[in-house]
């Protein structure tokens, strides 16, 4: 590669991005044009440094590793930090980019940071972030200004502490009642979803993709909701993803939606589709799918990046997890890197092999030109952010803005206008002031200042019981972040439930990250709230009139799960009878 002793145009503001793209891609090698194709995981110290040792037991390689030897400027990050810390760390990887070779900066993505959940595979809880009720709690309130101002406070304080692209929303449809990802969607309403993602999109990205924007990474395209039997596909047992209804063109209307709105970024699932005339392989390899139907009929024109691992087999929390790889088990890394750029991906989620794409252009099995199309949507993104600007964040400011007291307050109210009011038979809500409360799943200290708190419920006036969905616990460490499996709660913790119920006058809350069997709880609590991610002074200030509940069900609650297994995959609300129809919650 020749010498250039001017001053590089790519690092010309004043240049148009698209011209400022071409000179560098000109520079690059084919090893730094490999790297860019490549959005891995990082961890930091707990002091806000980056990782430059590592026992392999949750990433194999270092960050120097990564970002000096192997070229690549996009990851995600992992766990949970301070603002501070985080803003520290980030500058410290952005200084260790920026003296690479080209000095390409890092662009940093995360999962969803500010609810309850923590699932290390797809979410993490708020920490240091404002709380929120997750997306089915946005989806109960159905209020699209609500939403796009979640997104907007969501973009400054990512923004802060330096993430560029959120690895969200997520807005497949909860068509499958026991499938494990549901509380990360907007529900089973395919309209609802459709202008919920477009306000989701304009508070994250503004009117236009920009400095002062969030890249929105939409998923699972295109649409992951129909899993068979709800397994979810980041496993071998749940790759299979059906259509019995005929309804997969009702799951692509919201990504219309996000298409129209501007989204930047998307993400195939991993699901293969069968019994369909799509290709029986996972969607991240399905030409059909990404080019045909994403690029082609819908127009889309940004970054598609795969989900995480579909090329290597990995070790995660100490066990083996083969490559997500359905229906390609049989090719080799390298033979399922060329099928996923054929197909029409830019970008290898959770992966960090760019020797192996460097090895496919040379065989001449994939066009160098290939490589560039992909490369040249990459930096234009990094641009068009203003990354080679501004690539660093002002540690003091991240602890000013993030977890902010309006952002906190917003994100509080949030909470409790999205609690869901099911039962209400004898008219106990609002709760008067000063019973006594007997409290399990509840914040004794928090109950406090609600009535007096007795540890027998043989002396209370009334009890509050907090719940969760149920769920079928999986031996394998990672899967059991992934509630799957049966929706009723078995004995004896039914029968636990239903005596307190007998003895005391109870409002008992579930926490719905699934559409919970819950007939005979329903029948015999003094009161049932839902809520899908909530504190205990939210629920509290609803039960004693202190706040105004206003969710309505994201989705139906079914009767029975010989109901559940009867319905179709693909299709909203299919269950018979079901005990509460999507759409419902009471007023007080």
């Amino acid at each position: 590669m020749n010498a250039r002793p001017d001053r590089p145009e790519y690092k010309d503001a004043s240049l148009p991005v698209a011209r400022r793209v071409e000179d560098l891609l000109s520079r690059m090698t084919p090893e730094e044009k490999a790297g860019q194709l490549f959005h891995s995981m990082l961890m930091m110290n707990a002091d806000g440094t980056p990782v430059t040792e590592t026992d392999g037991s949750m990433l194999p390689l270092t960050t120097p590793e990564l970002v000096e030897d192997r070229f690549l400027t996009h990851f995600n990050l992992l766990g949970s930090h301070g603002a501070r810390d985080m803003a520290r760390w980030q500058n410290a990887v952005q200084e260790m980019a920026a003296g690479t070779r080209l000095g390409i900066p890092v662009t940093l993505s995360t999962d969803p940071r500010h609810t309850f959940t923590d699932n290390p595979g797809a979410s993490f809880d708020a920490g240091a972030f404002s709380a929120w009720p997750e997306a089915l709690g946005l989806a109960a309130i159905g209020d699209p200004e609500l939403v796009r101002r979640f997104a907007d406070t969501v973009r400054r304080e990512y923004l802060a502490v330096g993430f560029r692209v959120a690895l969200h929303p997520q807005i497949d449809l909860a068509s499958e009642p026991r499938w494990a990802r549901q509380s990360g969607t907007f529900g089973s309403d395919a309209r609802l979803t459709a202008e919920l993602v477009r306000a989701y999109v304009r508070g994250l990205q503004g009117p236009a993709l920009g400095p002062g924007s969030v890249s929105a990474m939409v998923k699972h395209f295109p649409g992951g909701g129909p899993q068979k039997d709800g397994e979810d596909p980041h496993f071998a047992h749940g790759k299979e993803q059906v259509y019995p209804g005929g309804m997969r063109e009702h799951h692509l209307e919201p990504f219309k939606a996000a298409i129209a709105a501007g989204c930047a970024q998307m993400m195939p699932y991993y699901g293969q589709p069968v019994g369909t005339d799509w290709e029986e392989v996972g969607f991240g390899f399905n030409k059909g799918v990404v080019t045909g139907l994403l690029r082609e009929e819908l127009g889309f024109d940004g970054i598609v990046c795969t989900d995480w691992g579909l090329l290597n087999d990995a070790v995660i929390f100490g066990q083996k997890h083969p490559a997500r790889a359905w229906g390609l088990e049989h090719l080799s890394p390298a033979e399922r890197a060329a099928r996923a750029l054929e197909a029409g991906c830019d970008q290898f989620g959770g992966e960090q092999c760019p020797e192996v794409v460097v090895e496919l252009v040379r065989s001449g099995r994939v066009p160098q030109s290939r490589i560039d199309a992909s490369v040249r949507r990459l930096l234009r993104e990094k641009f068009t952010l203003g990354l080679f600007e501004n690539p660093y964040v002002d540690p003091d400011a991240a602890e000013e803005t993030v977890g902010r007291a309006d952002f906190t307050a917003l994100g509080a109210a949030a909470q409790r206008r999205s609690l869901t009011v099911l039962t209400n038979p004898r008219g106990l809500l609002p709760v008067a002031a000063g019973p006594k409360l007997f409290v399990r799943g509840v914040d004794a200290a928090v109950a406090a200042a609600y009535g007096e708190v007795v540890a027998d419920p043989a002396g209370a006036d009334l009890a509050v019981l907090r719940l969760r969905t149920p769920y079928e616990p999986r031996e394998n460490l990672f899967e059991s972040y992934f509630h799957s499996g049966s929706l009723a709660f078995s004995e004896p913790e039914l029968g636990a439930i239903l005596d307190l119920l007998d003895r005391v006058p109870t409002v008992v809350c579930i926490n719905l990250e699934r559409a919970a069997v819950v007939p005979e709880i329903a029948e015999r609590a003094a009161a049932l709230v839902a809520d899908y991610g909530a504190s205990d002074s939210a629920l509290l200030d609803v039960a004693f009139g202190r706040a105004a509940a206003e969710g309505r069900l994201p989705f139906e609650l079914p009767r029975s799960m010989a109901a559940v297994a009867a319905s179709r995959p693909d299709v909203p609300n299919d269950t018979h009878d079901p005990v509460f129809p999507h759409g419902h919650g009471l007023a007080l």
